[in-house]
């Protein structure tokens, strides 16, 4: 067994040559420590994505002791009900009625309409940091710009805005592998602040509705107030946490490129391939998990039903059996069916506004900042499923 470490900073720092070894050798693996089955290769992520016989949540048929698991910890119940009362850790039918809801916001004609506004936030912010001199590209630029996006079409007044990404932060600490204790309670904090804050708000807007994703939500009979918490958390999630991390692993995947980066900045219309490139090159989201709900068999492996899958995202976006030369960085890749956005009925649905959001932000960073150097080697955050940098400090001219 080659050395799959996620709780080491080397490993997450660099995690491709293990993957490289893990496609070759062992397709297929089991790792104790988080009692998963690791999957590797492109096509077999591709396929169990997919597979109905799989589910990011095993409740809609068995409970936890008919699979063998034990019980969360009372302690957690309010970070639960918050999380699977959201599209991403229900199963159809469930799933399947929320995301039609949701979707009515998410049509290629409302997310193209918010262009405009993303753009605007864009500039505004890359012309503070250019003004400033740079600073921390994250903290200033790539952190602001989706959580600005998804806070307007939530409705969230100007002066709470600050509470989200802490929120958010801490509630995805929960799904880290064998999260600490305290990282547990943190969670839990923040999901049952975030509920509250949620709660009330809607409670309001039913009363005095406005022209924002909240009150529309508040309007629809079908949907409980649960269900209505659970959506805007995953929307604020899910909204910005993977835009963040591109944001940074691309720039950071840039300046170790300085060829492409250049490349990119001769060529403008390289811009959409190079956000695709840039998301499959450093994958933020490195792991994706299902339960296995009947038997499968990969590379003539058994995994029997109970058992967890771990989707290895990062390692299927270098797989050479798909990508030609996948350890390139190539920012005017053509064919590139990377799959950080996932596949099947969790596929993403705000991939098309994630997409704006990082060409507007890579745009503005290119067209107002003739200058950008980094000013120190940034360092990786330990987390290794929902993977990105402490900071990423520049300086812009």
């Amino acid at each position: 067994m080659v050395r799959f470490d996620p709780w080491n900073p080397d490993f997450v720092a660099y995690p491709y040559r293990v993957y490289d070894e893990l496609r070759r050798d062992a397709p297929v693996s089991y790792f104790q420590p988080t009692n998963q089955w690791l999957i590797s290769r492109h096509a077999d992520v591709n396929t169990l994505l997919r597979d109905r016989r799989l589910g990011r949540s095993y409740l809609h048929v068995a409970t936890h002791e008919e699979f063998g698991k034990q019980p969360e910890p009372d302690f957690q119940e309010p970070f639960w009900r918050v999380i699977r009362a959201g599209m991403l850790d229900v199963e159809p039918p469930v799933h399947t009625r929320l995301r039609r809801l949701v979707s009515k916001a998410f049509t290629p004609r409302m997310v193209e309409s918010l262009r405009p506004r993303v753009r605007a936030i864009a500039e505004g912010l890359v012309d503070t940091y250019v003004e400033k001199g740079g600073g921390d590209l994250i903290a200033e630029v790539a952190e602001p710009l989706p959580v600005t996006v998804i806070a307007e079409m939530l409705g969230i007044p100007d002066g709470d805005r600050h509470l989200l990404r802490p929120w958010s932060a801490d509630i995805c600490g929960m799904y880290e592998l064998n999260p600490s204790l305290e990282a547990q309670h943190t969670a839990v904090r923040a999901a049952a602040d975030f509920a509250g804050y949620l709660k009330a708000l809607a409670r309001e807007r039913r009363q005095r509705p406005g022209d924002d994703l909240i009150s529309a939500l508040a309007g629809i009979e079908e949907l409980t107030e649960d269900e209505l918490v659970g959506t805007c958390v995953l929307l604020l999630n899910a909204g910005h946490e993977a835009t963040v991390n591109v944001t940074g692993n691309g720039w950071w995947s840039l300046f170790r490129n300085p060829g492409e980066l250049a490349r990119l900045r001769a060529d403008r219309s390289l811009l959409p391939t190079a956000v695709e490139e840039l998301m499959r090159w450093d994958t933020p989201l490195q792991m994706f998990e299902r339960w296995v709900l009947e038997d499968i068999e990969v590379h003539g492996v058994t995994i029997p039903r109970g058992s967890e899958v771990a989707l290895l995202f990062g390692s299927a976006n270098r797989d050479p059996a798909v990508f030609e030369e996948p350890d390139r960085l190539d920012v005017g890749r053509a064919d590139n069916p990377h799959i950080s956005f996932g596949a099947g009925i969790h596929f993403c649905l705000g991939a098309p506004l994630a997409r704006i959001e990082l060409m507007e932000s890579f745009g503005a960073l290119l067209d107002r900042a003739a200058k950008l150097e980094l000013r120190q080697e940034p360092v990786w955050k330990p987390g290794f499923i929902i993977r990105g940098l402490h900071a990423l400090d520049l300086t812009a001219e």
